[in-house]
């Protein structure tokens, strides 16, 4: 089982908090690495996107899975178009 931990950010020279499960934090950071950025501009910028009445810890997650979900699609999809073309057999007509 995986513990909530609290962090803590300045956004837009704001300091706020958020509370993450360890493998939501780990993956979080991954993104952010991949997309070049700071977590903190990160973090930034799932704030501004998110609804108001969703909390930020919410859209965090919301964020990862998401993130997640497109990695799986696009993998689905490279795997797809690299299988080779296997026309379709002619059916027999009795």
């Amino acid at each position: 089982m995986s513990l909530v931990r609290k962090h803590s950010v300045s956004i837009r020279g704001h300091r706020t908090s958020y509370s993450l499960e360890q493998p939501f934090f780990d993956e979080l950071a991954r993104i952010a690495s991949l997309r070049g950025l700071p977590l903190a501009a990160l973090i930034a910028e799932i704030d501004e996107g998110r609804p108001r009445e969703a909390n930020l810890s919410s859209a965090i997650r919301v964020h990862v899975l998401d993130w997640v979900k497109s990695e799986r699609a696009n993998l689905e999809v490279k795997a797809t178009a690299s299988q080779p073309f296997k026309p379709a057999l002619p059916t027999q007509v009795p």
